[in-house]
């Protein structure tokens, strides 16, 4: 029978994944399709792909790969594979190949291969070579080469039955051949291989890969395998014929497919009546209906006979992928072997495949499933067996690292990384809610990198500032983009200078951007560099420095950045110092003139930058200077007898003195807040002293602020304050900065640029639901502290919107109930509940509104009692979440509590007003509404008759009945009566109910008429048909040979037939169902007699055949392999051979028969011949032969035993010397 096709959205059960290779090796793709006869086509950039030199396609049953040789840069693009109306996608990236072997540390790395081993392909039996060439011409010593399997695996230790490597040396050519011989290859043989050849200090190396394609037959159509009948009594001329392996495949286009696949058609199919098959064969777009319910009727055939099996494999199971599955069986012999098989082939024990025997049970469990392990599996015990089909179902796909919130200046790059949990899996991304496009890739760029996804805007604009959305069919991610204008910032200014005659001037200034370039003007007109002066431009540094000052440099100096529209702008004064010549003896003075003095003469500082007083002193002789602050000598300057130049530092050196002709410089390196104070300065000589006070003032960044507190959150806002810093550092506080970040990012945002001047900020364009920190930063003058503790976690939430549908539900003396639907928004903030509350009417204080129950309820209705009656009361329900109460939700009119009389009124459901018609063991459960205060009476009868309680229960209630049968019979049938009575008003209602059961089979079928290849047949309708409309009749024919039922008509309404195409010369029987509404009658009707279609006459005279001569001479297949062993422990040696009839095998040992000696012991099984040394000896080494003989000839293969004896190490007990002795063996 043919198989049924899979349900699955895609042809293809293994995909190609992207890969990453080196220039110059070879990649292999592969793919593997559902069926094995889907057609396959290739593509690069949308083109299809033809084999050649460059590319080779193969494909090997539902096998397909796509190799591509020498790779090269114009190589990277992307491959597409289709099949169907599938079409996958993938990439090859090309790497440049690196200059040196990650393990090498030589420097010079040169090519030596002068033929590269190539990418090859083999079947599984076959044999392949991979040969590299060195030229020796320009190596100083013979070359060595090694060959690895994957990163690390040397070959060299592999060589054996399956793994030769051989070396040639040409003379001529100077050239090194290598080869490695692969032998019978087999399918984990496949994958990456690498050779290494090095010489003294050059070194290179080649990859290459092997793909190992399986055993196949060869193509072609069969005619008369397609010719072939579904026996399953193993008889050749048994079973219906089938020619579905003639019929052109068809593709059930993917719009008529049911996706889901958590449903199993075959379990629907199963347990649905033959009259819905058509029906779901529509639903779920299956198109070999046919075909379909011929294996499920087998199935079921099989299921009633098996002696081996108590319990058999459901048709199918399904698991998700990296899950486990447990499959299991129940045997009728506990010691019975079983086996398990995948798509035909035995499953072997291992670490993924686990066989268990557990008293009767029979477990296969599969660890760790993946797409592969999506197949057939079979148990078989003996000639019986048992088939499933496994389902492996990928899981959804998560978001494994969320997207970060980004803030960047405009014309900035802007890179939105995630990360989800399967490499190539598809994902949407949306900006405020509109998906984003291939059609915009001019301004959006998407990039994947396994399982990484990237939006890439390369120039933003404000218009790009929004939320961004992340999807996948699992899970979504949310990040904001805040898109701001750049403004440059200025660090440090420049300053006025006054300088002396021949001292240098440096204009120094500091700003934000270090790409800013700028100008510098004199008195308005540009400065151009010369001799004397120097324009600078390092980092975020411009310099304007001014050699041996003149009187025409004085002027107003200006830096202006290009491309912004400000400047800055300082005074250069030349100070010329005139000193008339005086007799000795002149009086010190000191000439106080330091600049950046306020107007109380007081010298501001910078925290962290050099403070330096210069100050001009004179006299005659050298006077002595003494700089004090307080009272405390800080450092003293020239002894009496000294010249003008000197230096005097204090421990810490950070405070040093500098004295040249003239000048006293006084100078603190990294200025901190203990430095500030009043400084003196005190000059003598025996002429006089003079003095002068400097008052000097550090000013720093302010301390941080406190941790922030957050007053109130809205559903994307929150409102944030904090305390003002502790120590504003000397200067103003002139604002603060806010920052804010997600909980679980490390990405802070800042939520202004220019210093916000209040302690009280409102932060908004936030996600509801998400937790958010704040932080503050306070700013001065000099510049920004370092931010504050992080504020406690806080989520920004709304309260929910007001419930609706606020009406009475019931209502009585002293009671009322209310109902209600939940609120249309409720935001991120779960719901916490509804809190009600009522008030007499006329009140107009909220304060008089009272709770009905302490606390919050839950369910969107409530009863409220212990009311006064006749109380007029209004009513407001409101709902509860995180954020606080919502708007209220009120009854527009007051209500009244008193009960209200209503008259009885059944509310018949629709589907009850027709008869309702239930299989016989079916339940029925049957509930009637009905309505009436106070309650009512509730009546049951059967066909007027009281409702006896062994044939149905009821259950009332005050607004319901609850009529149930827990399993119906046949007497059940019948009209049932609802009364519900309140005094002398009362409503009825009916029910007529019918229990159906099988139909009998059919009566008086007979033979009416033969002629030719047809047969006329007619019968009675059953006595009992299962108390329902018979729909129609199976007619189903057998030969007697082979007594396998064909059905001829199905839902045939007549009663009677004509059964056609019969075939002459076989004997036919005829049988017939009854059908109805529940199915198929139990037992058929068989006809008495049998047919027999008689033959035309014509003498058929079979051929004869040749018989064909299968013997051939004894061959050897497999040879014997030289070993070398290790006395003592067992040894074997193995070869095989074939011949027909079975070869005669005869051992040999230095060409003596050993076939008599106890110690060997020869094995032969399946044309495997073993020979088994038992705890050989040295003397057991030597030539070891087997010969086989038939009628045909001989043939022998012979191999070398070399037997290695057994040392052992120790000391010597007197020296302690390390020695080595051999253990002697004995053997008798």
């Amino acid at each position: 029978m043919p198989e049924p096709a899979k349900k699955t959205v895609s042809a293809f059960s293994k995909k190609p994944k992207t890969q990453e290779a080196e220039e110059g090796s070879c990649v292999v793709f592969e793919a593997e399709t559902e069926k094995s006869e889907a057609k396959v086509k290739w593509q690069c950039n949308s083109k299809d792909i033809a084999s050649g030199n460059k590319y080779a396609i193969t494909a090997a049953g539902n096998k397909h790969s796509l190799t591509i040789k020498d790779i090269t840069v114009e190589d990277a693009n992307v491959y597409a594979v289709i099949a169907g109306g599938s079409k996958v996608k993938f990439e090859l990236r090309v790497v440049s190949k690196p200059d040196a072997h990650p393990p090498d540390t030589r420097q010079d790395l040169t090519g030596l291969f002068t033929e590269k081993p190539q990418c090859g392909e083999v079947t599984v039996g076959e044999n392949i070579t991979f040969v590299a060439k060195v030229n020796a011409e320009s190596l100083l010593k013979k070359p060595s080469v090694k060959w690895f399997k994957g990163k690390w695996m040397d070959l060299a230790s592999k060589s054996g039955k399956h793994l030769q490597l051989k070396e040639t040396y040409d003379r001529n050519t100077k050239v090194y051949t290598f080869e490695m011989q692969i032998i019978a290859a087999k399918p984990n043989f496949a994958g990456g291989y690498r050779c290494e050849v090095s010489s003294k200090d050059k070194f290179d190396s080649c990859n290459f890969e092997l793909v190992v394609h399986e055993a196949r037959a060869t193509e072609g159509l069969d005619i008369r395998a397609a010719f072939r009948r579904t026996s399953t009594d193993g008889k050749d001329d048994s079973g219906e014929l089938d020619f579905s392996a003639l019929l052109k495949k068809r593709s059930i286009k993917p719009a008529h497919m049911n996706t889901d696949p958590d449903l199993d058609v075959w379990n629907i199919l199963s347990h649905a009546p033959p009259s819905e098959y058509e029906k779901i064969a529509f639903q779920y777009g299956i198109t070999d209906l046919r075909g379909m319910l011929k294996r499920l009727k087998k199935m079921k055939k099989e299921e009633k006979k098996s002696e081996a099996f108590l319990k058999k494999l459901d048709p199918a199971y399904q698991v998700l992928k990296g899950h486990k599955i447990k499959l299991g069986v129940e045997v009728a012999n506990e010691d019975v072997e079983v086996k398990w098989f995948k798509n035909g082939q035995e499953i072997q024990k291992s670490g993924r495949y686990i066989f268990e025997s557990v008293g009767n049970m029979r477990y296969l469990t599969i660890n760790h499933c993946s797409l592969a392990d999506d197949a057939a599996y079979t148990c078989v015990i003996g000639e019986e067996k048992c088939t499933t089909e496994l389902f492996v179902k990928e899981p959804p796909v998560t978001i494994v690292k969320n997207l970060e919130d980004q803030m960047v200046m405009k014309g900035e790059r802007v890179e939105l990384e995630c990360e989800v949990s399967e490499e190539g899996a598809n994902v949407k991304w949306e900006k405020d809610g509109v998906e984003l496009t291939r059609d915009e890739s001019l301004k959006y760029r998407f990039k994947k990198d396994g399982c990484k996804h990237v939006l890439i805007i390369n120039e933003a604009t404000k218009e790009d500032g929004g939320h961004y959305k992340v999807k996948t069919n699992g899970g979504e991610s949310v990040a904001e983009l805040l898109v701001q204008e750049k403004e440059l910032e200025i660090y440090q200014s420049i300053a006025d200078l006054t300088v002396k005659a021949k001292d240098q001037a440096v204009f120094k200034c500091e700003v934000s951007d270090e790409n800013v370039k700028g100008t510098w003007y004199k008195n308005g007109v540009e400065v151009k560099p010369n001799a004397r002066t120097n324009i600078s431009h390092i980092g975020r540094i411009h310099k304007l420095t001014i050699d041996e000052v003149k009187p025409e440099d004085e002027g107003d100096y200006t830096f202006v950045p290009d491309g912004y529209a400000f400047n800055l702008s300082a005074k250069l004064n030349f100070l010329e110092v005139k000193i008339d010549f005086v007799p000795r003896q002149d009086p010190p003075k000191i000439h106080l003139d330091c600049m950046g003095r306020t107007s109380d003469s007081t010298i501001i500082v910078v925290a962290g930058n050099k403070l330096r007083l210069d100050v001009p002193i004179t006299g005659d002789p050298a006077p002595t200077v003494i700089w004090t602050k307080g009272e405390k000598v800080k450092e003293i300057i020239t002894p009496q007898r000294q010249a003008w130049v000197f230096v005097i530092t204090e421990g810490d050196g950070r405070v040093h003195v500098e004295s040249t002709k003239g000048h006293c410089i006084f100078t603190i390196e990294g200025a901190e807040r203990q430095d500030e104070g009043i400084y003196s300065v005190v000059v003598r000589n025996p002429a006089g002293e003079d003095t002068a006070d400097i008052s000097v003032k550090v000013v720093d960044v302010p301390d941080p602020p406190q941790a922030p507190k957050i007053l109130s959150v809205g559903e994307d806002s929150c409102i944030v304050q904090w305390e003002p810093p502790l120590f504003n550092g000397g200067d103003p506080i002139i604002g603060y900065v806010v920052e804010r970040k997600k909980l679980r990012s490390y990405r802070w945002m800042r939520l202004n640029f220019d210093p916000y001047p209040e302690t009280t900020f409102e932060a908004k364009r936030m996600i509801e639901g998400m937790p958010y920190e704040m932080r503050v930063y306070a700013v001065n003058s000099i510049g920004m502290s370092h931010h504050s503790p992080a504020s406690q976690p806080f989520v920004p939430v709304a309260p929910t919107s007001e419930p609706i549908g606020l009406h009475v539900e019931d209502i009585s003396d002293t009671s009322i109930t209310l109902k209600w639907r939940a609120p249309e928004r409720i935001g991120a903030a779960k719901l916490e509940g509804y809190g009600v509350e009522y008030c007499k009417e006329g009140s107009k204080c909220s304060d008089e509104w009272i709770p009905a129950i302490q606390g919050l309820t839950e369910r969107p209705s409530m009863t409220i009692k212990n009311l006064t009656t006749g109380d007029k009361l209004l009513f407001r329900v409101r709902a509860y979440n995180m954020a606080g109460p919502s708007s209220p939700a009120v009854l527009a009119q007051p209500v009244t509590i008193r009960e209200i009389m209503q008259r009885p009124k059944i509310w018949l459901p629709r589907n009850l007003r027709q008869t309702l018609i239930k299989k016989v063991g079916e339940n029925v459960n049957v509930l009637i509404p009905f309505q009436g205060k106070p309650r009512p009476k509730i009546t049951w009868s059967k066909d007027g008759q009281p409702l006896d309680p062994s044939i149905a229960s009821v259950r009332n209630s005050d607004f319901d009945s609850i009529f149930f049968i827990r399993k119906t019979e046949r007497k059940h049938s019948g009209q049932y009566d609802l009364k519900v009575q309140i005094e002398n008003v009362e409503d009825t209602a009916k029910i007529t109910l019918q229990i159906v059961d099988l139909p009998g089979p059919p009566e008086a079928l007979k033979i009416a008429d033969v002629w030719g290849f047809n047969v006329a047949l007619e019968w009675k309708q059953p006595k009992d048909n299962g108390n329902c409309e018979i729909t129609g009749y199976t007619v189903q024919k057998a030969d007697k040979k082979t007594m396998e039922w064909f059905t001829v008509h199905d839902h045939y309404r007549r009663t009677h037939c004509v059964v056609s195409d019969l075939i002459m010369g076989n004997e036919y029987i005829f049988r017939v169902f009854s059908i109805n509404l529940v199915g198929l009658s139990p037992e058929p009707l068989t006809t008495k007699d049998s047919v027999f279609i008689q033959k035309s006459g014509i003498d058929y005279k079979s051929p004869t055949f040749r018989e064909h001569d299968f013997s051939e001479a004894p061959k050897f297949t497999h040879p014997l392999v030289n070993r070398s062993i290790i006395a003592g422990y067992n040894a074997t040696l193995s070869c095989a051979v074939r011949g027909i009839p079975k070869p005669k095998v005869t051992w040999y040992k230095n060409k003596m028969d050993i076939s008599n000696e106890a110690k060997y012991r020869m094995l032969s099984k399946q044309g495997i011949l073993t020979l088994e040394i038992r705890k050989p000896c040295p003397f057991d080494g030597g030539v070891y032969m087997c010969k086989a003989v038939n009628d045909k000839g001989e043939d022998v293969v012979e191999c070398k035993l070399e037997v290695r004896r057994k040392w052992l190490a120790g000391f010597h007990p007197c020296n302690g010397n390390l020695f080595y002795f051999y253990r002697v063996i004995e053997f008798w």
